[in-house]
């Protein structure tokens, strides 16, 4: 049997058919019992039959395999269960026949408090505390429901049958074919479901109401939440069927099953889960209340939408082969629900604020402790830490560099063609690239082989020497180390207005272009005031220009000639390039100085990121810098606060409303004074009345921010008054807001009350990261020893899911010291995991990357002076 031991896949003895998986929960003691009867067909010589099973107990006198050809049920005389490898071995005394057999089990386990698996959620109804059962199998957690064949490419049929309370909904992937009510308790037995994957079979059982709507074609789409908030699910309806309509034309193909429900779970790991037919979502992800959320939480709630309906094409219906091909789920439906989006809220300029995609992806792929976009899996554990920006952000953004090179058209008639070739079925990333391929006669193997199979990203250095335009490219890393690697780059670019723009592939390490040839002018004579290279950002790449060519986009920016896709790009590369030092600290403030008249929701957003940032690691550098860089980014920001103003406007747009809170919010955390005034004036309005029109939901979190700016140890009132806000909201959004805010106090002894707060009873597992998000510079250390402290309770509650990398990077990151580094390593030498190593060293790798930062900062001569002259002006 050890054979079977430490295999990254189970053998292929035998294929999975069909399941009938029979289930019955019990939700108050929290166990639930299972019978499955697999269709398995024998294909090769064994004695064995191995699948996957983790924390069940299965019932070995139960255990059979009835061949077709016989009526003869064989027993298993050995039934072994290896915990580490989360396998069940069956070994059986003969050889089992070729051909078709049914295996039967029955099997127990428990509803786990772990958010994977077959789980309880809680929830209250009537003020009383109730348990619902939900799953969770993406990715490998259908084994904890029922012994199955817990891999992407063993596609099966599912008939499911459910014993629950009478009074309770049971949903799951199919339409119910019948219902059998005996008393209090009744039978549910759903539709056969196509061929599908194990990590796609969902169930819930729990009390709900629900918003009902159609497809033009007769789909119908519901939207299930707890009892009493059916109204908040209306605008995921709507959504919802929009986009099951827009996706069928895109794809070519009908959604194939004859429902789609979408459920709000309350306990819920992840941010939603695309099951097949019956969508998982956190609250925060699908319901939307007009008068309490934001703009934020509307946007959030269409773009989730459409990313879970994509996944019923691009996953569901076409599955990855194996998790190394994760990206083409999840890069995929990021980029298409975009594309949705943008198709259903035009005003939302969505395609600009992709931009936050490829950025997160560009940091993250920054690092040596990346990984390339297809990355070989060996062990279950080492998936979860996939689920990352390399293959949502990456993936998404080399999709939009290869549609934007390739067009829309040939694109999106290529990928229809692929998902008909593919339907029931499984694929990898080649097939994805044969069918583009063929559509456009392009060598998109060869283009897209060193985006994918090798990790990291160029920099391309461009520079003018005698009219020619020499570019080089190298890959960039954040530490400012030299890196291996090339790549074919789309170059795409401008020179002095949009009319004119070349396009050519830089396939070499460097290349040098006559300007009068390439673009017909020549710099400098007036009409070509400036170059900007990768026009709106479509390449998954970063550029450095000289100082002569910087300087004209410098004046671009100022004089708002770029689209704020590229003033955008040039701001981002401006960071990350002195984040690397490969330009002074110095040059990036002096390019921020030129972002005074920017009013472009999407732009100003990362530069108040940016500016977050820019404020810490000069603090670390040289705490006196800190004050006058809080003010010149307080002058760069007041324009934009100046014609927001505090209260929306008649008729304003989706980005002017997200724009004033996180302008406002900016301006609290940089101790602004008449801002800290004026949001505790109505933060105290709000306490009052919770409907104040002084306080509508966009401008919460600033009002919130503003208060913890002003809390401390000797008066913790507002702090107080906001836990009160906390506690006394049902909204989820809410809550996380408020989460998300509170520790941003500059008094330590406030950060460690905020932090053992994220720890309690009053906050879902599921939302305690969103205390950590948001850690004040003064509070990192408090919250280091409190990680320390709390490590073997944090490792226990969220130890077997994905959410306790999040405790790591979130404490780790901010700091700016290699002796902080270095104990952090010591400290973790003994506690590490494989399910956390990668999260560990690229959050050290992070601190070094500060550490260095702050040692070239020390280093810059006239930065003193430079900030006075700045935040003067």
């Amino acid at each position: 049997m050890d054979q079977f031991k430490g295999q990254p896949r189970l053998p292929k003895f035998a294929v999975p058919k069909r399941y009938d998986l029979r289930l019955t929960p019990d939700l108050v003691a929290c166990t639930f019992t299972g019978t499955v009867a697999i269709d398995l067909d024998v294909v090769a010589d064994t004695r064995f039959i191995v699948l996957n099973a983790a924390d069940l107990s299965v019932n070995d006198a139960s255990v059979s395999f009835t061949p077709r050809s016989s009526s003869q049920a064989l027993a298993a005389p050995k039934v072994s269960l290896f915990e580490e490898d989360e396998i069940l071995v069956l070994e059986f005394a003969e050889i089992l026949p070729h051909g078709v057999g049914v295996l039967q089990l029955a099997f127990n386990g428990i509803l786990n408090d772990k958010m994977k698996g077959f789980y309880k959620s809680s929830y209250e109804h009537n003020g009383e505390k109730k348990n619902m059962a939900v799953t969770q199998f993406e990715p490998a957690d259908a084994r904890r429901c029922f012994p199955c064949w817990d891999e992407p490419a063993c596609k099966a049929t599912f008939k499911i049958t459910v014993e629950v309370p009478s009074d309770l909904v049971a949903l799951s992937n199919m339409p119910v074919v019948e219902e059998k009510v005996n008393g209090n308790v009744k039978i549910v037995s759903y539709q056969e479901s196509p061929i599908m994957s194990t990590y796609l079979v969902a169930i819930v059982v729990g009390l709900f109401d629900y918003v009902e709507d159609h497809t033009s074609d007769g789909i119908k789409v519901r939207v299930y939440c707890q009892v009493g908030k059916a109204d908040q699910g209306k605008f995921a309806l709507h959504v919802g069927a929009k986009t099951l309509d827009l996706f069928k034309e895109y794809f070519a193909v009908p959604y194939p099953l004859p429902k789609i429900d979408m459920i709000a779970i309350p306990d819920f790991a992840a941010g939603a889960m695309e099951n097949y037919g019956l969508v998982t979502y956190r609250e925060t992800a699908l319901l939307y209340d007009e008068q309490h959320s934001a703009a934020s939480n509307k946007q959030r709630v269409a773009t989730v939408v459409a990313h879970e309906l994509a996944h019923q094409w691009f996953g569901n219906l076409v599955t990855m082969e194996w998790w190394t091909h994760l990206w083409l789920n999840e890069g995929f439906a990021t980029w298409v629900s975009y594309l949705a989006t943008d198709s259903l809220f035009p005003e939302w300029k969505i395609w600009t604020q992709f931009l936050d995609e490829s950025t997160e992806g560009l940091r993250l792929d920054g690092l040596e402790e990346s990984h390339p976009i297809e990355v070989e899996v060996n062990h279950a554990s080492e998936i979860d830490e996939i689920f990352d920006a390399i293959s949502y952000r990456k993936g998404a953004s080399v999709i939009r560099m290869l549609q934007s090179y390739l067009g829309a058209e040939v694109f999106q008639k290529s990928l229809a063609a692929y998902v008909k070739r593919h339907a029931y079925s499984n694929a990898k990333t080649e097939d994805l690239w044969t069918a583009l391929e063929e559509g456009s006669g392009e060598p998109v193997n060869k283009l897209m082989s060193s985006w994918t199979k090798q990790k990291g990203y160029p920099v391309v250095s461009a520079k003018l020497k005698d009219g020619k335009l020499e570019l080089e490219q190298s890959r960039f890393l954040s530490s400012g180390a030299p890196g291996e690697g090339q790549w074919i780059v789309p170059v795409t670019l401008c020179c002095g207005s949009y009319d004119v723009r070349k396009n050519f592939l830089l396939e070499s390490k460097s290349g040098a272009y006559d300007i009068k040839e390439l673009l017909g002018c020549s710099v400098g004579d007036g009409t070509c005031s400036w170059i900007k290279i990768n026009v709106d950002q479509a390449g998954f790449y970063r550029v450095k220009y000289d100082d002569s060519l910087a300087a004209g986009l410098r004046k671009a920016t100022e004089s708002q000639s770029l689209t704020a896709i590229d003033r955008y790009g040039i701001l981002d590369d401006s960071f990350a390039l002195s984040m690397a030092r490969q330009q002074s600290l110095a040059s990036l403030l002096t390019l921020i100085s030129a972002y005074k008249k920017e009013l472009d929701y999407t732009v100003l957003s990362n530069l108040i990121v940016i500016s977050y940032k820019v404020v810490k690691i000069a603090a670390d550098a040289n705490l006196e810098l800190m004050s006058g860089i809080k003010q010149f980014f307080i002058g760069v920001f007041q324009l934009a606060a100046g014609k927001l103003g505090w209260d929306p406007k008649q008729g304003e747009s989706h980005l002017d409303a997200m724009l004033r809170g996180e302008v406002l919010t900016a301006l609290a955390a940089f101790g602004h004074d008449e801002t800290l005034k004026e949001a505790i004036r109505r933060f105290d309005a709000f306490l009052a009345d919770r409907n104040t029109s002084l306080l509508p939901p966009d401008l919460r979190r600033a009002a919130y921010v503003a208060v913890m700016q002003r809390a401390n140890k000797s008066d913790k009132s507002g702090y107080e008054s906001l836990l009160r806000v906390y506690r006394e909201t049902d909204l989820s959004q809410e809550k996380t807001r408020i989460l998300g805010s509170l520790a941003c106090c500059p008094d330590p002894s406030i950060v460690q009350d905020v932090l053992n707060f994220v720890l309690s009873d009053e906050v879902r597992n599921q939302d305690a990261v969103y205390g950590l998000s948001g850690v004040s510079w003064e509070g990192r250390e408090v919250a280091w020893k409190w990680l320390q402290e709390k490590w073997e309770f944090i490792e226990k509650t969220w130890g077997s899911g994905f959410l306790l990398t999040r405790f790591i990077s979130a404490v780790v990151s901010p700091f700016a010291s290699f002796e902080k580094a270095k104990e952090v390593e010591e400290y973790f030498a003994t506690r590490s995991k494989p399910s956390m190593a990668r999260t560990l060293k690229q959050s050290i790798e992070k601190v070094h990357i500060n550490a260095n930062w702050v040692e070239s900062i020390k280093k810059e001569d006239n930065l003193t002076q430079l900030v006075a002259h700045l935040s003067s002006n």
